[in-house]
């Protein structure tokens, strides 16, 4: 028996279903006929008419038809009012569709930072949340308690976009059974268990403290440019984008996109310091070991380090 999927577009931009159509190792195409699936709707790819599509809605949700894989992209628009009308489907709030669906779904993942967190249109006028989560607080729109049929709580895929083989290795994971362990914020450990600094080619740069304060320079980031990548869970620097790169490869700050509190209330490429030491530290690292563990690095930073202009 083949395995039902649904994706269902919310308040979101639909970059996590552009990342996905890039996938290349297997491709979307060869992803749906390895792992057995049935997509049952993709609003970008199917060609489902309207009262198709309605009676398909009534047979998932009454139960007529299983419901293994529920992903959603974009976040829970509950505006205005909770009324959920600025984001409705077929006259109704795509929100109580969400519902509807979830309760009868086996997995669920809220693809993207918007699905898993609320993203951009959190704590703003169009009321909009993550499933299981209200940016750092459990509970979202689905409710702190929930679980899915199969007993698993949503399987938060954070990132703006999520990377393809994120959303493609989540499922594959659990169509061939296997175990998701899971953060504190829902997120599976195999993609966002270690730091985006961890594999940035900018690490030795970070660890003597040879800093840029201006773009265009192989220096790390973090001190003046506003890099988030010691402070943030994703593989960018592991699986990296297009099979080649990543946002610090090519000199861009790390956005820190994958946070639950993304997009942040302050200017991105700006680190927030306090007499030149960032207000923000890596887990674990105090602050007064991290002033004089960086004083002593930078001190003892190699000369081909220092001497790092581009052409030089």
């Amino acid at each position: 028996m083949k395995h039902t999927l649904y994706w269902l577009q919310c308040g979101g931009c639909g970059g996590d279903t552009w990342s996905l159509f890039n996938a290349r190792s297997p491709d979307l195409a060869e992803c749906i006929d390895l792992l057995d699936i049935e997509l049952l709707w993709h609003p970008s790819i199917s060609v489902m008419g309207l009262t198709e599509l309605r009676d398909l809605n009534s047979a998932l949700i009454t139960g007529k038809k299983p419901l293994n894989i529920l992903c959603i992209e974009g976040s829970v628009i509950r505006g205005p009012a909770g009324t959920g009308m600025f984001d409705e489907a077929d006259g109704r709030p795509k929100k109580d569709l969400v519902a509807a669906l979830a309760h009868q779904a086996d997995y669920i993942l809220a693809v993207g930072t918007c699905a898993s967190y609320g993203g951009i249109g959190a704590d703003r006028e169009i009321e909009a949340t993550g499933l299981h989560f209200h940016k750092w607080k459990q509970g979202g729109f689905l409710g702190e308690s929930f679980s899915s049929k199969k007993g698993l709580p949503v399987i938060n895929l954070p990132g703006c976009p999520c990377h393809c083989d994120v959303v493609i290795g989540t499922l594959s994971m659990l169509l061939s059974g296997a175990e998701i362990e899971l953060n504190a914020f829902g997120m599976p450990l195999e993609w966002y268990g270690m730091m985006v600094h961890q594999g940035c080619t900018r690490n030795e740069y970070h660890e003597y403290r040879v800093e840029e304060k201006q773009f265009g320079e192989k220096g790390c980031m973090f001190f003046y440019l506003g890099c988030h990548g010691p402070l943030v869970n994703g593989p960018c620097n592991k699986i990296l984008w297009n099979g080649r790169s990543s946002k610090t490869r090519v000199g861009v700050p790390c956005f820190g996109c994958t946070r639950p509190d993304f997009p942040q209330q302050y200017p991105f490429f700006e680190t927030r310091n306090i007499e030149g030491i960032p207000i923000d530290l890596p887990d674990g690292v105090s602050r007064a070991h991290y002033l004089a563990y960086k004083g002593m690095a930078a001190a003892a930073a190699p000369k081909r380090l220092k001497k790092r202009k581009t052409g030089i």
